[in-house]
This record gives structure tokens, sequence and C-alpha cells, in this order.
């Protein structure tokens, strides 16, 4: 039987050795019966060609990068990479990004714990420590989408031997920011004139902008000087 091609200059697609190669730079240990692997869980679809052969699109190969640093980097299982993939970006987005103007969906505890890949009892933990911040409903947990985002990158952080209990630090140090943008627009959230509120919700949301990139340099200095020592 006569191989497939390597890759179609028209169509630019790959197969499945080819992409090995290209990906074992990044990915040392990456290999053929892994990619087949990914595909029988659903998280690739290849095309094929009538002999059976699998190829690749430039789009199928880098949904297979970002599934590898998933794993790689945030330790992601694959039910909850297959959640991300599955969402659109404009899903992802108002899920992420609903900002302080956007209405969030609420979703139960079993849906949250299953989005970020946790158990409900380190659920119940983050709950303890205000964490999360479920609406009780009829004896029912109800939770913002937002709140499964915060879950999955607490458990993130818990994988490395930080617990709850000292992921409080974290809601600790955003309750003291919140405060204090809170009193610099809260006159002007509570007016009456329809335009002052709206001028001071777009002033919100510009002072968490900056407050999150401040934070995020901090915390970067002083990583840094750590790193330095």
């Amino acid at each position: 039987m006569t191989a497939a091609p390597e890759t179609s200059p028209v169509a630019r697609l790959h197969t499945i050795g080819a992409v090995c190669d290209r990906l074992r730079e990044e990915f040392p240990y990456i290999s053929i019966s892994k990619i087949r692997y990914l595909e029988d869980q659903g998280l690739l679809q290849p095309t094929r060609t009538r002999g059976g052969y699998r190829l690749f699109s430039e789009a199928d190969v880098g949904r297979l990068i970002l599934i590898l640093r998933l794993q790689r980097d945030e330790f992601l299982p694959l039910r909850v990479i297959r959640e991300e993939l599955r969402a659109t970006t404009v899903e992802r987005a108002k899920r992420r990004s609903a900002g302080l103007r956007g209405q969030e969906n609420e979703i139960e505890m079993s849906e949250l714990c299953e989005r970020a890949g946790i158990s409900a009892e380190f659920a119940r933990q983050l709950e303890d420590f205000s964490l999360l911040a479920p609406r009780v409903e009829a004896g029912d947990r109800l939770y913002r989408e937002s709140e499964a985002d915060i879950a999955l990158a607490c458990a993130r952080i818990a994988r490395h031997g930080i617990d709850a209990r000292h992921l409080r630090a974290f809601r600790t140090a955003a309750g003291r920011q919140s405060a204090l943008l809170e009193q610099v627009v809260a006159p002007a959230l509570r007016s009456r004139s329809t335009e002052r509120r709206s001028a001071a919700l777009e002033d919100l949301e510009n002072l968490a902008g900056a407050a999150q990139e401040l934070a995020q340099l901090l915390l970067t200095r002083d990583l840094r000087e750590v790193v330095d020592r």
C-alpha cells in the first residue's frame, strides 16, 4: 500500500505522523497513540481519506496544541477541556467576561463541579472561606456561571498544595480592593440620574481593569524578587 503524502500543499492538510514531528519540540512525549486517544475521546475530529488516513488541518493542529497546553500547564482533566472546547468563543467570552453589566445564568453545584473538575467537598470548602458565594433557594445552591471559573482557578492553585483555608487570602485582597473602588463611585451609582449612573459604571469598569493590571504587576515584581534571591 502506498503511503499518503505527508502534507497537501493545496489544502494544507497534514498526516498524523507529520503533526507528531511538528509538535515534538514543544511536546517531547507526543505520540501517534496519544493523538489517536484524544480523537477517541471526541476532542479531535480530523478528516479521513478514502483509504482511512487521518488528515489534520491547521485548525485541527491548533486545537491539538491548545489541548496539550491545557493538560501540561493547567493540569485540566479531559472532561473540563472538552467543556471548554465545546463552548463557542462567544459563549466563553460571555461566561468569563460578563463584567459588571452582564446578566449571568445560574448553575447547580453538580454542574459547577463538572466545569471546574472539582469535588463537591472541595466546593463546600471554598464556600466556607467565601471563595464561592452561592444563592440558596429552597435549599438548593445556585451559582453564577463565573463562579465555575473561580472554582477552576482555586483548583489549579490547590494542586500545588495550597488548601482552601490559605486561598482565603485572595478573597480578602479582592474584598479590600473592591471596597476601595466602591468608595470612589458609590455616590454616583446611587444617583437618580441614569446618565450619572451609567458614567459611574463605566468608571468602575475602567478602575477594575486598572486595579487588576496593577495587582498583576505588583505580584510579578514580588515573584521576580523571589527568583532573584
